[in-house]
């Protein structure tokens, strides 16, 4: 459990909201679920990027420059976060 206090964002559409990061594939207004990686299980560290982020992650073996370039990290706040999570998890037919 974390210790620390979450940061803090201005997100425009919620007002001042604790912060998240998504990968760019999880912001916009794509309609095609992507798939939803959480990377982080700590509420005030909450961290998720798409399926393809997640191969290229596998692939490059960690956090590499390729991997941040393709992944372009994106701050939002966590309502923007239980959106893009709710818009983007894939579900089973």
């Amino acid at each position: 459990m974390s210790t620390t206090e979450p940061l803090l964002v201005d997100c425009g559409p919620h007002g001042k909201r604790v912060s998240a990061v998504v990968c760019r594939h999880l912001t916009g207004g794509d309609q095609t679920a992507s798939g939803f990686v959480e990377n982080s299980v700590d509420p005030n560290d909450l961290q998720a990027w798409c399926l393809a982020c997640e191969e290229t992650f596998q692939r490059e073996d960690g956090m590499t420059d390729v991997f941040r370039e393709f992944n372009g990290m994106t701050i939002v706040c966590v309502e923007c976060y239980a959106e893009a999570k709710a818009r983007h998890t894939l579900t089973a037919h």
